[in-house]
């Protein structure tokens, strides 16, 4: 493995590492190719700038392929009960899963169960 990659991936948190920092999305699909996973892309994207004001990151378990934190796919697969299916799962900074989902997230849907957390609420004080 080249020393840069090595790097990166080191400096890059686990999902248990980002609790109590970040809100987690874990968008989890069978395959890169997944319709449902290419939504959820697009939706996110135009949503970038609100997602990074609410301390959300974005956790990809695409195959055995995680972008955005340094767990493994297995690991992320058997915490979250992920099945072979397109999963949308919202964490929230406590850890715990607040939405769940077989389709993508809506960016509506999204911000309103962010906006209405204990902890966001507090940090608009």
């Amino acid at each position: 493995m080249p020393l840069l990659l090595a790097v990166a991936l080191a400096a890059s948190p686990t999902v248990a590492q980002m609790k109590w920092d970040r809100r987690v999305l874990v968008v989890s699909a069978p395959t890169a190719e997944d319709p449902a996973l290419a939504e959820q892309r697009r939706i996110l994207a135009g949503w970038k700038t609100r997602a990074a004001a609410r301390d959300l990151t974005i956790v990809e378990v695409v195959g055995y392929t995680v972008r955005g934190a340094s767990d493994s796919a297995a690991a992320l697969r058997r915490k979250y009960h992920l099945p072979a299916t397109f999963t949308a799962i919202l964490i929230g900074k406590d850890g715990g899963e607040k939405l769940r989902s077989g389709k993508p997230f809506p960016a509506d849907a999204l911000e309103a169960t962010i906006d209405a957390m204990p902890m966001r609420k507090a940090g608009q004080r």
